[in-house]
């Protein structure tokens, strides 16, 4: 198969014929004697394609950038070989397709050659092949910002520490209350004393809060046709576990998301994409294929770091705020499958790495005066 996708590679430049005058890779005009392609030989295991050099009016021979070009391509196809194929990541997720330096990055990187079944195979190729993370707060569920504001001054009291600004306060949003606490309020650095004062915070949110959940217009149906079409959930927060699911199983929605992850899971919050990669994880999807549901530009950030598509609810900032999400709605019902699909078939350049293109040197000793005038 490799001695094919060479052959392959080093037919589809434009041939040349004797005597007509063509253009090499550097862009300088010169005259071929003749030019063939023989038969490959194979000999241990090696692959050799001789091509015919082109000659110069003193009867030698000069070097050819296409000659460099095609032993170029045959060392790219049998770097395999060579090289060992890398191992998978020390955190043993699968990202679906296979590591071999000849084979990356593949047309479709949802594909994975190691599945045996075709149709399987064809199945994650396909653009309905995709994840649905969502947000807890501001998305599924109706959300207050003046809560968590509340509780943060609230806490800051009980501590004698100073009242954070405003700015602060909107700088937190979406972290882990420990990540809050030690990196931008910098009132402790010891672990305990950390998840101590996480602990009460929560707590005080709680006790404003008072354990009461309403779900956002639209969010029901939505969570429901993603469902029927049999697409994977996840939820994600930095809420505890324990308050998470209990919100969960009041609203009656606890069987439509397979993965939940919540402030234990993790080690930070937004911005960093931590997060919705452990989600990805544990949903076995490629971050690609993963469309993360937020209402924040923190979640715009954290899922583009992540190398996953954003949908944006315009639920707590106008929509004009949001311009950086891949699709801003104010409902979630206002999206349908194919808009998802629309969003999961593209793949930007941002979210893989860009071939190289094949750079050639100049050659400094090819004779411009062997340029056959008489072609025109």
């Amino acid at each position: 198969m490799v001695e094919s996708i060479a052959a392959i590679s080093l037919l589809g430049h434009r041939p040349v014929c004797g005597g007509n005058l063509i253009r090499d890779a550097s862009g300088k005009r010169k005259t071929w004697i003749h030019c063939r392609l023989p038969a490959t030989e194979f000999l241990g295991g090696r692959f050799f394609i001789s091509l015919s050099l082109p000659k110069s009016k003193k009867n030698g021979f000069v070097p050819s950038s296409i000659k460099a070009l095609a032993m170029e391509l045959t060392k790219e196809a049998y770097a395999y070989r060579e090289e060992r194929v890398p191992e998978k990541e020390s955190n043993g997720f699968d990202h679906g397709f296979e590591r071999r330096p000849a084979l990356w990055p593949p047309a479709n990187r949802a594909d994975k050659p190691s599945l045996h079944n075709p149709l399987l195979r064809q199945e994650r190729m396909g653009c309905g092949w995709l994840g649905a993370i969502f947000e807890w707060e501001g998305v599924l569920v109706e959300d207050n910002p003046d809560l968590e504001q509340q509780a943060w001054l609230a806490l800051s009291e009980e501590e004698g520490k100073s009242p954070p600004p405003a700015f602060v306060l909107k700088r937190i949003e979406g972290m882990k209350n420990e990540q809050a606490i030690s990196e931008v309020l910098c009132w402790s650095r010891d672990p305990a004393e950390l998840r101590r004062m996480a602990n009460r915070k929560e707590e005080i949110y709680q006790a404003l809060q008072g354990g009461i959940y309403r779900l956002r217009a639209g969010s029901r149906e939505f969570v429901s046709v993603l469902m029927h079409y049999k697409i994977p959930m996840a939820l994600v927060s930095t809420r505890p576990r324990k308050t998470l699911e209990s919100a969960v199983g009041t609203i009656g929605i606890e069987e439509n998301f397979g993965v939940i992850v919540a402030a234990e899971d993790v080690h930070r919050g937004k911005p960093d994409p931590e997060m919705f990669v452990y989600a990805a994880q544990l949903l076995n999807f490629i971050p690609e294929r993963c469309i993360v549901f937020g209402n924040s530009n923190q979640t715009v950030e954290a899922a583009h770091d992540g190398r996953m598509k954003c949908v944006a609810v315009a639920s707590k900032h106008p929509v004009y705020e949001l311009a950086a999400a891949d699709l801003v709605v104010r409902r979630l019902d206002e999206l349908s499958v194919v808009d998802l699909k629309n969003l999961a078939d593209i793949e930007s350049a941002e979210f893989g790495p860009v071939e190289p293109e094949l750079e050639l040197e100049e050659d400094s000793d090819l004779d411009v005066s062997s340029v056959d005038d008489n072609f025109w």
